[in-house]
């Protein structure tokens, strides 16, 4: 998806198909965004086979659809491209859960994946970063969205404790499900490449599931095992429940986190003076990894469907209404951003939405933002300069924001030394326990409704220690 720089002029949202994926991979729907927020923020598209869909774009309506359970539902499918086929995994899959039983399945996760779950794995991922980040010589054509596409994986592999050797065919396979309509991805067809997907992820993860039942144990962490092992609400989640989360954990953090690093890197070569103001003081890392989120919001929307009645700006929102909820949009909303066409590593208010809002704040965010800024740390410190080879090959989704190819080259830091930076730590002091938890759903007031701003939990963690063991054939033939 292009980018609008400095700012869009407006144009008729019709000029611009919300729900075809390839508009993303050739066009820029931020000039769309910008007239639906100032004279359409209630946009309704009727597709040529009859589903139709509302569209909310201002950061405050956004983050309502999103921190509403009561109000809109994630049981009838979290993404546009389900729209109008419902959801298989209602109540069994955590993106695809109301509360209660959502704050049920996630308490638990939280504990291993936020917080002092996680403080003791912080160089872990520094490490992974480091290994992932390499590189060519001064002036050889890189590849650094094929880069980027390892480094979630290097992270979530170990977490989940699955044998690195499978990373590549589980890139492949995560990227088919999240974007199954993109050349890079599709077979056939868009309907046949998402049901090779599936087959595939759930056959692996089922084989996962089946050696830890028969005595296998990783040496490291094992989110695998946990989920087997963790009480959720009065029961133990079942097999089938165990295998939708594991394959959602690991979409979730392979679909998105490669394409903000991607992203911000095509930000910063074209705002070179901000690439320089983090050189000159690595401290703003953090601050560049949250405008790099803000700026890529490559989870760039969200579905839900309307369970009564709602008004939201521009009008009403039948009950049953299929609404997406355009995250991308809010990010540049003028309302709470200045500025908000400018990439601005110092933006000292940045309430984006990013990891979304309300009960299904992305659980792995924490984990995300101790990998980008272990990342990025590992850039700052090595890279002086990052410029543009070709032109980057966008992703045709309307979920990921995403680029597949962006071509550069790189001249390396004179001052890359022998002794080397671990991610420097955010600079915002974490919100009260009690926030955070509404923030991210887990409190019964976060469970009532979504709090009055975008997350501001800027903990970071990491993965603990890992040393994958055998599996046999984790595709189970």
């Amino acid at each position: 998806m292009r980018i609008s720089v400095p700012g869009p002029e407006p144009v008729d949202p019709a000029a611009f198909d919300l729900f075809d994926p390839e508009s993303y991979a050739t066009g820029d729907p931020h000039p769309a965004w910008a007239a639906m927020r100032a004279h359409a923020p209630l946009h309704r598209q009727e597709l040529p086979d009859g589903r139709e869909f509302v569209s909310v774009t201002r950061h405050a309506d956004v983050c309502r659809v999103l921190g509403s359970h009561r109000e809109f539902t994630s049981e009838r499918g979290s993404l546009l491209q389900q729209l109008g086929q419902g959801e298989a995994a209602a109540g069994k899959m955590l993106v695809a859960t109301d509360p209660p039983r959502h704050g049920e399945l996630r308490r638990p996760l939280n504990r291993m994946l936020t917080g002092k779950g996680l403080d003791a794995s912080r160089e872990l991922v520094c490490e992974a970063a480091r290994a992932v980040f390499r590189p060519p010589a001064d002036g050889e054509v890189w590849d650094l969205a094929a880069c980027a596409a390892e480094l979630p994986m290097a992270v979530a592999g170990a977490l989940m404790g699955l044998p690195p050797g499978d990373g590549p065919r589980l890139l492949k396979w995560t990227g088919m499900a999240a974007a199954p309509q993109d050349p890079a991805f599709r077979v056939h067809s868009a309907k046949a490449t998402l049901a090779i997907a599936h087959h595939e992820l759930f056959t692996y993860f089922s084989e996962q599931v089946r050696v830890r039942e028969n005595g296998f144990r990783a040496e490291g962490p094992d989110l695998v095992q946990y989920l087997m092992e963790i009480p959720a609400g009065d029961a133990p989640l079942s097999r089938e429940e165990v295998i939708l989360n594991c394959y959602s954990l690991l979409l979730g953090a392979n679909a998105t986190t490669p394409h903000t690093v991607s992203g911000t890197v095509v930000a910063l070569m074209e705002n070179p003076g901000q690439y320089r103001l983090v050189r000159e003081d690595p401290s703003l890392v953090p601050g560049l990894v949250e405008e790099g989120l803000r700026w890529t919001s490559a989870a760039g929307s969200f579905l839900r469907h309307a369970v009564t009645d709602v008004e939201l700006s521009g009008g009403t929102v039948r009950a049953g209404e299929a609404v997406a909820a355009w995250v991308g949009s809010a990010n540049r909303d003028e309302r709470v951003f200045t500025c908000p066409y400018r990439f601005d590593v110092t933006r000292s208010d940045n309430r984006h939405i990013a990891f979304g809002f309300g009960p299904h704040y992305c659980l792995g965010a924490a984990v995300a933002r101790l990998t980008l800024n272990a990342f990025f740390a590992e850039v700052v410190e090595r890279v002086e300069e990052f410029e543009p080879a070709g032109e980057p090959v966008h992703l045709a989704s309307n979920f990921v924001a995403g680029i597949t190819r962006l071509p550069v080259r790189v001249r390396s830091s004179s001052r890359a030394a022998s002794v080397r930076r671990t991610a420097a730590p955010p600079t915002e002091a974490p919100p009260t326990e009690a926030r955070a938890a509404a923030v991210r759903g887990e409190s019964d007031e976060g469970e009532r409704h979504g709090v009055d701003r975008a997350p501001t939990d800027r903990r970071t963690a990491g993965d603990p220690r890992h040393s994958p063991g055998r599996s046999g054939d984790p595709a189970g033939r």
